[in-house]
Order: structure tokens, then C-alpha cells, then sequence
């Protein structure tokens, strides 16, 4: 295991062991196996290692409380190092994250144009295409020549991100199109990039939301996006990469907010902060809980008269439940990749009709379970009706709540499952207990 590896390395000071683990892990790897290190013990590794292998850990999808504690335990000088190996997109993150002291800090010692291009993206909402974007990238006028484009490249493509694809403004710096470095190649060299480019450039603005630069990336599989402003000027771009943290940082959100949990919480946070994050939610939940025991407390009387309903209540609340929860994973799902939006109530016809028949069939199923425990067949009948009225509820708002959050500017995955559950445990106690009492006569 890695983590034993480093560790056993780092207790017998043995550097050719670590230089080898270098060589021979992925960097994420690595930066993985150093999440589950004491911190003694990655600044200890960090020590062995070069500052551009620390450059490329610092680059993945290490945790940001790890990121910070590295950076602020590495001299100033090696760390203002380590930052010419890295690409300014990811500077920029690890700048956002330090205290406004240190960040001034850093920003003073670099040289003024890194300085200047850090400090107008540091500007940006870190959540936006501002945020994201690196200005990294190749900008090639119009009127060159195919080969004065390559002669061009190779001076600058060292100091870039991204090569493949090239972008070709006019004088103005405005954007006209894009060059697929094949073309370079593959062209004749008296050509000029005006000649040979595409004009047909989907971008974005910088205050465009992450999650919609995501969107537009998959929608139109692209490997790079650019940002340009309202005159159409570039800014910079943003890579497939950063879309790939931004989708895995979006569907995590989703996932924890879905729970009512934080996004920030993991398992090792303490348990004061756990419990800070969690109880707004939870109390949330018992006023609802209370809503739904109320139903209850109107049938008194008819479950008094018949204790079997008391048994077979969970049931239908339950199931109607579970059936709302696949409705909303569904919706929230298609609100997150832009296939759905207000208005369109096609999608609720169908999870009308699938309530329907999932109703009728689990109550089915559990009609002739209660009929054989009890003998009572319209017992029977009434949990059948209560399902398929409870899964008819569940499909309507588990469809309808996610869309109307959106509507107002919500968070979907944040709330509608707090509501849901208010609405199927209401409808499937209301509707079982008040058939019940219509049954009651044919029921004792």
C-alpha cells in the first residue's frame, strides 16, 4: 500500500525510495495517499521532493485543507518556485484559499504581469467562468500566414496551457474563430489563419455560473471554452479539466445537499461541526414530522376502532416515499444537465401514469399480505386505493417541487426532499385513514 510505503520511506529518511514513488505513482495518487498522512509526515515528504513533483500533487484533486497546510509549511521562496510549474487557473485556487495576508504576500514577490493577470482572475466569483479561467492560451492575428503561426507557437507554446486549439482575433484583440493545431500542419504555409479558421465559436461571459460552463461543455463536447467579454474580446479559456472538477464538484454538492448534509463535511470532521451542519435540516424535518402526526391524530378515532391500520400506515407513507425520492433523483438529475424547466409538464403526465402502476402493483402485493395476516379482504382494498393515491402524489410533487425551486432561484437538490416527505407522508396518511373510514362498516 502507498501510504506504508511513504511511510516506512519517510522513517528511515530513505530519499531513493521517495524519489522512486515519484517516478513510478501517478501524481493523484500520491496526493491521495498523503490525505491519510499525519501532517508531520507530509511535510516531511514534501521536503524529499522536487518543486516540480510538489507542483503536479498541488494540481490534483487534493483536498483544500491539505493544499493550504502544504503551502503555508513550504518556505516562501520555494513555494514562489513551485508556482512557475503550475498553470495560473490552479495559482489562482490556491491563492483564494490562503488568508488576504498571505495572498499579498505572494502577489508582491511575483513578477508584475503574473502578478496583474493573477490578481483581475482572483477578482472573478471562484463559482464562475471568471473563476475558472486561465489566460494561458494562444492568441494568433488573422493576417498571419499559417507559417508565421507556426514560427509563433514554438516560441510561446512552452509558456502555455493549452495548444491545441488556437485562437485568432483581429487587431482589436476580438475574437473571429478558432485554428485546430492539425491545421497548422496540415495547411499551406501562404494561407492565412483568416482563411483556414472557424468561425463558429461557442464562449461564455465571465460571470457565466460553473455549472452552466459544464453544461455547454458537454452539450457540445468541447476540450476548451473561451471567455470573452461583452465585446467579444477574450479573456482567457477554460479547460476540460477544470469542467471535469467542476462536474465531480456539482454532483457532490447535489448528493450531499440532497441528505441535508453540508458539501464541506466529511467523515473526519469533528463531531461539533457535524452536528452545526446537520440539526438546522433535522429540526426542519420534526416540524414536518409533526405536520404528518397530525393527520394521524384526525383518524383517532378509526384506528381505535382497528389496530391493523396502525400497522399498515407505514407502509403506504413509506412506499410513497421511496417513489417520490426516484422522481426527484430524476428531475434534479435532468435540471443539472438543462433537459427539463418550468413548463414543461410532459414529464409529470408520465410520472403520474408510472405512480399509477407502481401503485397498483406494490399495493397489490400488499394487499394480499395484509388480507392473509388479518383475513380481511377490504382491508385489502383500502391499502391498494392508498397506494396508488400516494404514488400519484409522490410522482406529482416529486416532479413539481424540483422544478418550482428552480424557478425561484433555488437549490433543488437542497430542499426538495424535505418537502417531499412532508407531502408523501401527509397524502399517504390522509388518503389510507380516510379510506379506512369510508370502509370502516365492511373493515370490523
Amino acid at each position: 500500500m502507498l501510504v506504508e510505503e511513504i511511510q516506512t520511506a519517510l522513517l528511515n529518511e530513505h530519499s531513493e525510495a521517495i524519489y522512486r514513488m515519484i517516478r513510478e505513482h501517478h501524481p493523484a495518487d500520491i496526493a491521495l495517499a498523503l490525505e491519510e498522512l499525519e501532517d508531520e509526515e507530509v511535510f516531511k515528504f514534501v521536503s524529499f521532493i522536487s518543486d516540480k513533483a510538489l507542483a503536479l500533487i498541488l494540481e490534483t484533486q487534493i483536498s483544500e485543507e491539505l493544499q493550504v497546510k502544504i503551502v503555508e509549511a513550504v518556505p516562501f521562496a520555494r513555494m514562489l518556485n513551485v508556482f512557475t510549474y503550475m498553470s495560473q487557473d490552479d495559482i489562482v485556487d490556491i491563492l483564494g484559499n490562503l488568508s488576504i495576508w498571505q495572498r499579498k504576500q505572494f502577489l508582491n514577490m511575483m513578477k508584475n504581469r503574473d502578478s496583474d493577470d493573477l490578481e483581475k482572475l482572483l477578482a472573478y466569483d471562484p463559482d464562475t467562468a471568471g473563476g475558472l479561467m486561465t489566460t494561458e492560451f494562444i492568441a494568433l492575428n488573422e493576417n498571419l500566414t499559417v507559417y508565421e503561426a507556426f514560427e509563433t507557437i514554438r516560441k510561446i507554446a512552452p509558456e502555455k496551457e493549452v495548444i491545441e486549439t488556437l485562437f485568432v482575433v483581429d487587431a482589436k484583440t476580438l475574437l473571429k474563430g478558432t485554428v485546430d493545431i492539425r491545421d497548422i500542419f496540415t495547411k499551406s504555409d501562404q494561407q492565412k489563419l483568416s482563411e483556414i479558421l472557424n468561425p463558429n465559436v461557442i464562449s461564455v461571459t465571465p460571470t457565466t455560473d460553473q455549472e452552466e460552463v459544464s453544461l455547454i461543455v458537454t452539450k457540445y463536447n468541447l476540450s476548451v471554452v473561451p471567455v470573452v467579454n461583452n465585446k467579444n474580446r477574450i479573456l482567457g479559456i477554460i479547460t476540460n479539466d477544470d469542467i471535469i472538477h467542476v462536474i465531480n464538484e456539482e454532483y457532490t454538492e447535489d448528493m450531499y445537499l440532497m441528505g441535508g448534509v453540508d458539501s464541506e463535511e466529511t467523515l473526519d470532521s469533528p463531531v461539533f461541526e457535524s452536528v452545526k451542519r446537520r440539526l438546522p435540516w433535522l429540526v426542519i424535518n420534526l416540524f414536518t414530522a409533526f405536520l404528518a402526526s397530525s393527520v394521524i391524530n384526525l383518524f383517532s378515532d378509526t384506528i381505535s376502532q382497528m389496530v391493523a391500520l396502525a400497522a399498515a400506515m407505514p407502509i403506504v407513507a413509506g412506499m410513497g416515499g421511496n417513489a417520490g425520492t426516484q422522481t426527484v433523483t430524476i428531475v434534479v438529475r435532468a435540471l443539472a444537465l438543462g433537459e427539463v424547466d418550468w413548463g414543461d409538464w410532459r414529464g409529470m403526465l408520465k410520472e403520474i401514469g408510472a405512480g399509477f402502476a407502481n401503485g397498483l402493483i406494490t399495493g397489490g402485493v400488499a394487499a394480499i399480505a395484509l388480507m392473509l395476516m388479518y383475513g380481511n379482504v377490504y382491508l385489502g382494498v383500502v391499502i391498494i386505493l392508498a397506494m396508488i393515491v400516494d404514488m400519484v402524489i409522490a410522482g406529482i410533487f416529486g416532479y413539481f417541487i424540483p422544478l418550482a425551486v428552480k424557478k425561484f432561484r433555488g437549490d433543488p437538490a437542497l430542499v426538495s426532499t424535505v418537502f417531499l416527505t412532508t407531502a408523501t407522508d401527509v397524502g399517504g396518511f390522509f388518503s389510507f385513514l380516510g379510506l379506512a373510514t369510508l370502509f370502516m362498516p365492511l373493515l370490523v
